[in-house]
Formats: C-alpha cells, sequence, structure tokens
C-alpha cells in the first residue's frame, strides 16, 4: 500500500506540472527611448545603483544618520516585517504542493445495551487504530496549486522589492531632511547677524533723531527693517526646530553624540550621476520591480481561475494497524489501510468561476496600468532632475553675483550717506535687499543638492552601503 501511495503522489507530481495561465510578456515601456537631457557617461563612471550611499554622502555627521535610521526607523521596520508575512505566506501555499501525511492514534470503546444488541444481551466494543493518513492531497492536472503557488512567490518577491525601495527612500528622505536642517540653521545665522546690524543702525538713528539730526521718519523706518529682521528670525527658528523634529523621526531615536554638522558650501555630494537610458529603469528601481512581481502574480492568478472550469481530483488515504485490543495492535494481521480518490466536476456554479475569471484578468488589467504608471513616474523624476541639474548650477552662480553686487551697493550707499550725499533711505534698501540675496543663496544651494539627491533616489542609488563594483573588485582580488 506505502509503494501504491508513493507512486501516485510521484505520478500527480509529474501531470502537474502543467499551468494555466496566459504567457507572460513584458509590456512595452510607454515612455520615450531616452531623456530629453541627455546624460553622457564618462569612462570608468558608476551608475547611481553602484554608488554606495557613504560615497555619495561624504558628510560624516549625515552618514551617522543614514546608519542609524536604517536600523530604528519604524517605517522602514514594518516593511521588513511585511517581507516575512509575505514569505510566511507563501510558506503556507506551497505546502499544498506536497503531500501533508499525518501521524494518528484513535481509541473508540462504548456498550451496546441488549435492547439493541442483535443477540439479545449486551455487548462492549473497543476498537483501536494506529498509522499514517493522507488528507485530501489534490492531483494537481490542470495546474490550479501550481498557478497560486506562483503567485504567492510573485508577491513576496514584489513585497521584498517594496523593502528595498523603502530602504532607497528612507536615505534620500534622511539626506533631505538634514540638509533642509542645515540651510534653516545658516539662514538663522544671517538672520541674527543682520538683527545685530539692524540693532546698532536703529540705536543710532534714535540718536541722531534725538539730537535732532535725523527725522522721525528715518527712526521709524529703521524701527521697521529692524522688527523685519526679528520675524525673520523668529521664523527660522521655528522652521529649524520642526526640521530637526522631522529628521529625528525619520532616524527613530534621539540625536546625540553625532559628528560635527558641515555647512551646505561644505557637502560635497555627488552631481555628475550618468542617467543612462530610460530602459535601464527597469532593473534599477525597486518600485518598478515590485509593480512587475504584482503583475506576475496577477497573471499566475488567472491560471488558478482558469482551473476552476476543470475537475479537482483529490486523494485521501491511511494505512497503519487496527486492532478491537491495545495488545493486538501489532500482532500478525492487524494491518489495515483505506484509499478514498474523489473527484469533483463543477456543473452549476451560480457564474462563480467565470466572475472569477473575470475578476482575475481585470486585476491583472489594473497591475498592468499601475506596471506601465511606475515607469513613467520614474521617467519624470528622471527627466526633471536632469533638466534642474544644469540649470541649478547656473542659478547658484547668478544668485552668487546678485549677493556681491548687493554687497557692494551696500557699501556704496553707506559711503554716500557718511558724505551728505544721499539719505537713509538708500542704506536702509540696500541692507533689505542683501538680507534677501544671502537668504536666496542659501535656498539655491539647498536647492541644487536636494537635486542631487533626488535624481541619486530615481536613478535606484542608496540601496548599497558601499560602491558595489568597488566590492566586487575587492572581493575578486582576494
Amino acid at each position: 500500500m506505502i509503494k501504491q501511495l508513493t507512486l501516485t503522489v510521484l505520478a500527480a507530481s509529474v501531470l502537474s506540472a502543467c499551468s494555466m495561465a496566459p504567457k507572460y510578456t513584458r509590456p512595452a515601456a510607454p515612455v520615450a527611448a531616452d531623456y530629453a537631457t541627455p546624460s553622457a557617461v564618462a569612462a570608468n563612471q558608476l551608475r547611481a545603483s553602484e554608488t554606495g550611499w557613504r560615497t555619495f554622502f561624504p558628510d560624516a555627521r549625515l552618514q551617522s544618520l543614514i546608519s542609524i535610521s536604517l536600523v530604528n526607523n519604524r517605517d522602514l521596520r514594518v516593511a521588513a516585517l511585511r517581507i516575512e508575512e509575505a514569505r510566511a505566506q507563501y510558506n503556507i501555499q506551497s505546502a499544498d504542493l506536497v503531500p501533508n501525511l499525518n501521524g494518528t492514534a484513535t481509541g473508540n470503546r462504548g456498550r451496546t445495551p441488549a435492547s439493541l444488541s442483535s443477540t439479545n444481551t449486551s455487548v462492549v466494543n473497543s476498537n483501536y487504530q494506529v498509522g499514517l493518513s493522507l488528507a485530501s492531497f489534490e492531483l494537481d492536472f490542470f495546474g490550479r496549486v501550481r498557478s497560486l503557488n506562483d503567485a504567492a512567490l510573485a508577491q513576496y518577491l514584489a513585497t521584498e522589492e517594496a523593502q528595498r525601495a523603502a530602504h532607497i527612500s528612507l536615505v534620500a528622505e534622511v539626506a533631505k531632511a538634514y540638509l533642509a536642517e542645515r540651510a534653516y540653521a545658516e539662514q538663522l545665522a544671517l538672520a541674527q547677524s543682520t538683527f545685530d546690524s539692524r540693532n546698532k543702525a536703529y540705536d543710532l538713528a534714535r540718536q541722531r533723531f534725538e539730537v535732532g539730526a535725523s527725522s522721525a521718519l528715518d527712526l521709524r523706518q529703521n524701527e521697521a527693517l529692524l522688527q523685519s529682521a526679528r520675524v525673520a528670525q523668529l521664523t527660522l527658528s521655528r522652521q529649524r526646530a520642526q526640521a530637526f523634529n522631522a529628521l529625528t523621526v525619520l532616524v527613530g531615536q534621539p540625536l546625540t553624540d553625532l559628528p560635527p554638522a558641515q555647512p551646505l558650501s561644505s557637502q560635497n555630494i555627488v552631481t555628475d550621476i550618468p542617467a543612462g537610458l530610460p530602459s535601464d529603469l527597469l532593473t534599477q528601481r525597486p518600485d518598478i520591480r515590485s509593480a512587475e512581481q504584482s503583475l506576475l502574480a496577477a497573471n499566475a492568478n488567472i491560471g488558478a481561475a482558469r482551473a476552476a472550469f476543470f475537475p479537482r481530483i483529490s486523494l485521501t488515504a491511511g494505512v497503519g494497524t487496527a486492532s478491537n485490543s491495545l495488545s493486538g495492535l501489532f500482532e500478525d494481521g492487524s494491518r489495515a489501510w483505506s484509499f478514498a480518490p474523489q473527484l469533483v466536476l463543477p456543473i452549476f456554479e451560480g457564474g462563480r468561476n467565470i466572475a472569477n475569471l473575470d475578476l482575475s484578468e481585470v486585476r491583472k488589467n489594473i497591475a498592468i496600468a499601475t506596471y506601465e504608471k511606475s515607469i513613467q513616474l520614474a521617467f519624470r523624476e528622471v527627466a526633471d532632475a536632469l533638466v534642474a541639474r544644469g540649470l541649478l548650477d547656473e542659478q547658484i552662480e547668478a544668485q552668487r553675483l546678485v549677493q556681491d553686487a548687493q554687497a557692494e551697493r551696500l557699501k556704496l550707499a553707506n559711503q554716500r550717506f557718511e558724505n551728505g550725499i544721499s539719505s537713509s533711505l538708500d542704506v536702509l534698501d540696500a541692507q533689505r535687499e542683501l538680507f534677501a540675496a544671502e537668504q536666496d543663496l542659501v535656498q539655491a544651494r539647498l536647492l541644487r543638492l536636494t537635486n542631487a539627491i533626488d535624481l541619486y533616489r530615481s536613478l535606484g542609488g542608496g540601496l548599497a552601503e558601499t560602491n558595489t563594483v568597488a566590492a566586487t573588485a575587492t572581493t575578486a582580488t582576494k
């Protein structure tokens, strides 16, 4: 009996190799063949996905923040647990591919009264059994179980890719939050310096007014300029504190014992990242790979829905020993077995199987649209970052020239005022314009650094800690 059962299971495994799922063909990428702003690739230049985040972000403080966040961030922790959940779901589903054998031991003892006994005397019956049982193993002739297993595997892989995408996003978000906090800190320092200088100017204007050397208009204009600097100082203090709180949440723990912070002008972030071709995004972006795995799962579910229209054959069997007494369970002649194949042919399901097939096909179409949209969004993110990359460099240079011009204007205005050629209004206006130019230059530098981070993330960078090409070469030489 055991040999027959083994042969039956092996035959079922061979016959269940077929699948009724549609043949999968990757949808064409609904984007242009190249970016509107080309990006040349220099010799030996690493792609974003090959560049480790420690190389991309040389700031030691930022490296510490990213390293801590990858351990403590709660969103990333949930994403990792989602992988464990999907793996368990896949293991549950894959268990249906093999027979489930159970060890059984049963005992039954009962008394039949004389009124119900055929011998008109009371009878005590005993029944004991020990053995192995095969519980309803489906012979997967039409690939229903196989398709469900393939779908579960694809969902597991999709979840794994989604966790990688969350990892990349976290690295980028921590870097952007850190740079935003640094920008507010620099702007706050400028506001504090401006407030101090305007406070001195206001004291001087008040003294001049008290001795009749200037008008009340000059005094009030100096006071208004002083208070506007105070407002800017308070606003930037609030914004910096909020940016620090946002960074703390991303990192996942209080920010203590960190290396000293670097100013924006010292952030030597890699900016010359080659974009490659849009088709490269299919392999570089985990979110696109995740969307494709979801599409594969939807495609496999169609095979399961199709197989539901065909007969389902399952086997139930058991082998062991049986006796009416415990002492006789293992005596000669106590061997017992059972074999109960079952065939279920759907005849009338009220349209359930047809509806399930329609549902699986619609879900596949949704998965196709989602996959195509993920490609389009990735293409747009890269294209936007490439367009901004060159223009932001020019914007920073132009804004620096504006700041230099405003600083020279203030110097000349002070000289003219001291020589009595112009009024204090020219000095006040020059001070206001210089402060605005200084703030705008800090903001332009932040935009340039943020743009580099966006391009790095959109090209799939941030997953590796060190350069993958360099790490591979080092391993090969050992």
